[in-house]
């Protein structure tokens, strides 16, 4: 694979805070495992709510991570997000990155909702009365808190940058962050994507759109990405953190790479603001271009982490899109939201570290709950247990968000995704 005069960029650290873990290896034994997180959150049960069902991060210590003072004055997405970057940084080798002139290490973020779960908070507790709102209210809310509090914690004074492209976000962020390195404006990034969206007002929204399933008696079986009685998806919150850096630069220092961010495409749909095209066209163009970016062939794709939400006109539209994109002929495909439920801007950065992880090791998770597929002449999806494939294969991730938002990124495992050092 010729770099074409561009620099190849390495993912040299992972941090996970996820439902499936609040670890890399945690996290990665959970998906493999294909067990569902989902539960009744119990948070919400004074809410008067059609749909209570979700997927939450597991209760970790956080003062290792955060101050009392910075707890203060973060909500919850730019905590977790936090969380998840100081374990990647430390992953990757704080000192080495320390050792890096701080305005070329940069910091690139995605999220559907920002600050959103601490407005309305703020909003229930205050809105009768404006002026008592708290005085850290602004920078709860920010939607670029999280990659700001990155930022300020390291020192990192390159881009810093939050990226808004609804459930593609966190994709969208690897992608433009590589982008920035292979091109010589960054030398490093810290990048990840992250939500917090298990709230009253996010999940009555979804649920008055019918997009969520209302399996309230079987929570545990709610989420089932591309199987025949899908009936909509399982909020989830949390994210994922990696660190990316220049491949010569991470081989002369004997970094441990997991692998090479090789491709990268982002378009849009431009047809409705929640529905995907049907004929998934402009999802399939998105792939295709990924693919190339990589300097790759559709054959030379070991497997594909599909964006598959559980709702049918998702994942039907996705199935056509591999469908038109593979020419019949697909790798196999995992969905890992059957585990950890939707996270919104943070699943892409989830699923592109775990994709890196099963590449590398060889292994295809089967999707969790998924008995038979309606879209099994289109797509190969991975059922009952998970399959055997040659390890070090390129990966395909994808991320579709409303608005027709397209996101794609093909990544390469190194020696490194046989072993995650954070657990």
């Amino acid at each position: 694979m010729s770099t074409g005069g561009r620099a190849r960029v390495a993912v040299t650290g992972l941090g996970i805070k996820c439902p499936a873990g609040v670890g890399v290896e945690e996290a990665y034994g959970t998906v493999l495992a294909a067990r569902s997180t989902a539960t009744l959150a119990k948070h919400l049960d004074d809410v008067e709510l059609r749909v209570r069902i979700a997927c939450l991060v597991p209760e970790f210590d956080v003062e290792p991570y955060v101050t009392r003072r910075e707890r203060r004055q973060i909500d919850r997405a730019a905590e977790l997000l936090l969380c998840a970057a100081v374990d990647a940084v430390t992953d990757a080798g704080a000192p080495a990155l320390a050792a890096l002139p701080p305005e070329r290490v940069g910091v690139q973020v995605g999220t559907g909702v920002g600050g959103l779960a601490a407005m309305e908070g703020n909003t229930f507790d205050h809105g009768a009365e404006p002026m008592g709102m708290p005085v850290h209210t602004v920078p709860r809310t920010m939607a670029n808190a999280a990659a700001c509090r990155v930022a300020m914690r390291f020192g990192f004074r390159g881009a810093c940058t939050t990226y808004a492209t609804a459930c593609a976000s966190g994709t969208t962020a690897i992608g433009e962050a590589a982008r920035r390195i292979r091109y010589g404006e960054l030398d490093a990034a810290v990048v990840g994507g992250v939500d917090t969206p298990v709230t009253p007002v996010i999940m009555g929204g979804f649920a008055k759109m019918r997009a969520l399933s209302v399996r309230q008696d079987e929570p545990h079986r709610a989420s089932r990405p591309f199987d025949t009685d899908r009936d909509g998806f399982v909020m989830g919150e949390g994210g994922a953190a990696l660190v990316l850096e220049r491949w010569d630069a991470a081989v002369a220092r004997g970094a441990r790479i997991y692998g090479e961010v090789a491709g990268y495409a982002t378009n849009c749909d431009g047809f409705h603001i929640v529905a995907p095209h049907e004929d998934g066209a402009m999802a399939a163009e998105c792939m295709r271009l990924a693919i190339e970016d990589a300097e790759l062939g559709t054959g030379d794709i070991g497997h594909i982490n599909a964006h598959g939400t559980s709702t049918v006109l998702n994942d039907r539209a996705e199935a056509r899109a591999v469908d038109r994109c593979f020419a019949g002929g697909p790798p196999p495909l995992t969905a890992v939201k059957g585990v950890t439920g939707h996270l919104i801007g943070g699943s892409g950065a989830l699923e592109a570290a775990l994709a890196l992880l099963c590449a590398g090791r060889g292994v295809v998770p089967a999707v969790a709950n998924t008995l038979g597929s309606p879209e099994a002449g289109l797509v190969d999806v991975v059922i009952g247990q998970s399959r055997r494939i040659t390890p070090g294969r390129p990966v395909l991730s994808n991320s579709f968000g409303f608005g027709g938002q397209n996101a794609c990124v093909v990544l390469v495992p190194g020696p490194g995704a046989l072993a995650a050092g954070n657990g």
